[in-house]
């Protein structure tokens, strides 16, 4: 297979370096993320296997950390599963700006690294991964911040799920979460479409915040892809004037 043949080449094993080098001081705001993420769970009557198992398959602290008060209120199903996919929108430009960095990597890498895409990863390694042509690098380059993050998640959201009861409430690390979170957008926000689409979301949360439901927050993500996919747009349209 391809993507086994690349994972084992000495150009997959520099780009991990690389790319493990490169992300590991953004990783530390997951630390508090996930341990958030655990906590939250517990706190919503899930169980551990419940709480990790939702942590290992979705995969996707926004959406999680969005749809558990829906689950605890016991809203319908569709409702919660259409939340989780607005909240995971932003996922769809992610996806198709680094597309091109997994050129000449088959099927089976595309779809492993599709499940580990995150917002850290993203911001940390797009501007290479469309630059250097080798794919057996490119590979390693994401691939290596990419399991570090789904490792660090999932060894802290355990962490913060067993220590619900123990972390001091003044510790205010649902403030530190948010403040990693807003350390991860300041390098994506650095690409124009990427800063409109954040400020008409932003925008549209703040404005439609006393929809029922939760809604507004739909509305916005919405609001917020389709403008950033506009904005895309347009600069593909000037480049090729």
């Amino acid at each position: 297979m391809k993507f086994v043949s690349q994972t084992f080449s000495p150009a997959f094993l520099a780009g991990a370096r690389e790319g493990f080098m490169a992300f590991l001081p953004l990783s530390v705001g997951l630390v508090p993320w996930a341990l958030v993420m655990g906590m939250a769970m517990v706190s919503h009557g899930f169980t551990p296997l419940q709480a990790m198992g939702m942590n290992i398959i979705v995969f996707a602290g926004t959406a999680q950390l969005g749809t558990l008060p829906m689950i605890s209120a016991g809203l319908p199903w569709w409702l919660i599963i259409a939340t989780a996919l607005a909240l995971n929108l932003r996922f769809v430009i992610f996806s198709a700006a680094i597309a091109q960095g997994f050129r000449g990597i088959g099927t089976t890498g595309r779809w492993f690294a599709g499940h580990l895409l995150t917002d850290g990863v993203f911001a940390t390694c797009l501007a290479k991964l469309l630059r250097v042509e080798d794919p057996a690098w490119r590979l390693g380059y994401y691939l290596a911040p990419a399991l570090w993050a789904w490792l660090l998640w999932q060894v802290f959201a355990l962490t913060g799920i067993f220590a619900a009861g123990l972390i001091p409430k003044s510790w205010s690390l649902e403030f530190m979460a948010t403040i990693a979170l807003i350390v991860l957008l300041v390098p994506m926000a650095k690409l124009r479409p990427m800063l409109i689409a954040a400020l008409v979301g932003g925008a549209g949360a703040t404005l439609l915040r006393n929809m029922p439901l939760r809604l507004g927050i739909v509305v916005a993500i919405c609001a917020g892809i389709a403008a950033g996919f506009a904005a895309e747009h347009w600069e593909e349209r000037r480049a090729h004037q």
